[in-house]
């Protein structure tokens, strides 16, 4: 304001610099079971989604069942889905999900549709829970659906951590839970890809991060990043009875053929 001129790079060279980053882990393995078990029909396909692909919590604002496309291979039948993000928004890209994710969201879909709901690529993937005494009144709500925004899966996710005993009251001096509601899915999902060996710029990409001046250079097909998330897809499965099922299985056939 008096037009001194101050050497303010001479002077912060001597203050402590802050973090950048949060102090905060990611939730273990058996954390996010505990969390599932939280009675709403809805808490595993929001999970396996979000632990599975990454995606902000904003995402669900735009996320339509037409977004998500199942990929199949020959006689290995649904190996995981594609989703579009933000779709015809400046910030759409794509990523994918794992089967898991995909199957309980199918199931989820084919529930409203069994209720009575009209579902179709426009349905909105997460949509408020309908009286179940009302599923034949054509003036029901589960015929009405109303999209889940954002905003009502962050109060879900809060409120099974808490009714799960995943979260208590902090301590005296405290000012953050040991890891946070929502954008600890995300840090989950690249945390468990890069330690199971995917490329690095390539979980960049999944996660729509900037990656500086290989924006304007680095263009790997679709198929070579479906390659590379098919090696960590296992790693990211949160039922690990329903994988070992599944390996069994597998192994069995195997055994068949030989």
């Amino acid at each position: 304001m008096a037009d001194i001129n101050i050497q303010w790079k001479k002077i912060t060279r001597g203050l402590p610099k802050g973090k950048s980053y949060a102090d905060d882990r990611i939730p273990t393995d058996e954390e996010i079971q505990k969390l599932l078990k939280y009675p709403d029909r809805r808490i595993k396909a929001i999970v396996y989604t979000m632990t599975s692909s990454g995606i902000r919590l904003g995402a669900w604002d735009y996320l339509r069942w037409g977004n998500i496309k199942p990929i199949e291979k020959e006689k290995m039948g649904i190996i995981a889905a594609k989703m579009i993000v933000y779709e015809a928004e400046d910030e759409e890209y794509f990523t994918f999900i794992s089967k898991e994710a995909f199957l309980e969201l199918n199931e989820w879909m084919r529930c409203r549709q069994k209720s009575g709901e009209l579902i179709d690529e426009n349905s909105w993937l997460m949509r408020d829970l309908w009286d179940t005494g009302a599923l034949k009144d054509a003036k029901g709500l589960v015929t009405k659906p109303k999209k889940l925004a954002s905003s009502g899966i962050k109060r879900l996710i809060e409120r099974a951590i808490w009714a799960q005993g995943l979260r208590k009251k902090l301590e005296n001096g405290k000012k953050r839970h040991p890891f946070s509601a929502i954008h600890s899915f995300r840090k989950w999902f690249k945390t468990r890809c890069e330690i199971a060996g995917m490329k690095p710029i390539n979980v960049e990409k999944l996660l729509s991060h900037s990656i500086g001046i290989s924006n304007s250079y680095y263009r790997p097909t679709e198929n070579e990043l479906l390659e590379d998330y098919l090696k960590v897809s296992d790693l990211l499965q949160i039922d690990k009875q329903s994988q070992l099922q599944n390996e069994l299985h597998q192994y069995q056939e195997l055994i068949f053929m030989y």
